[in-house]
């Protein structure tokens, strides 16, 4: 089963292992595991709070940057509370200006000071809160990357919480294989292997990385992580699949 990967850097790939019966071990062949590129970084955007889509920038397949806007939800009500607690915080803190200048003369009691002095704080607090929540309209890329595919629509009311989109990075795609644990005995950080891909009929270099904490005591295969090496690939995209030959030592 495919894990998603939300970091990590470098151009990588995917390889997945049914269970061990998959790698080819024949005497006199190479181990071989079907693989499949995945993204080091992707994510699902969804609303923080609840609202009309007023603004969508980008379709399915679309690049965009990180920073970019890529959905602007309608926040008019919650625009207008924030207006209504700044009021409200301008009102608190002239209380408060009063009582402390009358605190000085020694012309009210503390508890009207320390009272007009925790209303002023209550209503930064409204105010702050409130601005945060404005914060939420507009919802920004988190990274560079393309959108994988849209779950709202523009003029669609979507609830706190609702799925926007599902976003990549397609420029970092993470190795992650699935090998037969009594591979440990040979397979280590840096160990190089040959991955070919379907879709694009091409042979490219590829190193492990680093290697997985457990393993799995059903299928006793073990995860394993590294990067295609050799350069930059744009023709490589997430979702393609092929075959990771390894030349074990002799």
């Amino acid at each position: 089963m495919m894990a998603r990967r939300l970091a990590g850097a470098g151009l990588t790939a995917l390889l997945v292992l049914g269970g061990a019966a998959q790698a080819q071990t024949a005497e006199g062949a190479h181990p071989e595991i079907r693989a499949q590129l995945s993204p080091v970084r992707s994510t699902i955007l969804s609303a923080e709070i609840p609202g009309g889509i007023s603004e969508l920038t980008v379709r399915e397949g679309d690049r965009f940057t990180a920073g970019q806007k890529l959905v602007t939800l309608d926040c008019r009500l919650h625009k207008a509370r924030l207006d209504k607690a700044l009021a409200q915080q301008e009102q608190a803190r002239k209380t408060y200006n009063v009582q402390a200048r009358l605190d000085k003369l020694g012309s009210n009691s503390a508890l009207e000071f320390q009272t007009a002095a925790a209303q002023l704080a209550v209503a930064e607090a409204e105010v702050a809160m409130n601005r945060t929540i404005a914060t939420y309209c507009v919802i920004t890329a988190p990274f560079d990357g393309r959108v994988v595919e849209l779950k709202a629509r523009a003029h669609q009311y979507v609830g706190e919480g609702h799925e926007l989109m599902e976003i990549l990075d397609d420029r970092e795609l993470e190795v992650e294989l699935a090998v037969p644990s009594n591979w440990l005995l040979w397979l280590r950080q840096g160990t190089a292997f040959t991955l070919r891909l379907d879709e694009t009929g091409k042979e490219y270099a590829a190193r492990i990385g680093r290697m997985g904490s457990r393993i799995d005591a059903v299928s006793q295969t073990i995860k394993v992580f590294g990067t295609v090496t050799g350069g930059s690939f744009p023709e490589l995209i997430a979702g393609m699949s092929g075959t990771a030959v390894f030349v074990p030592p002799r």
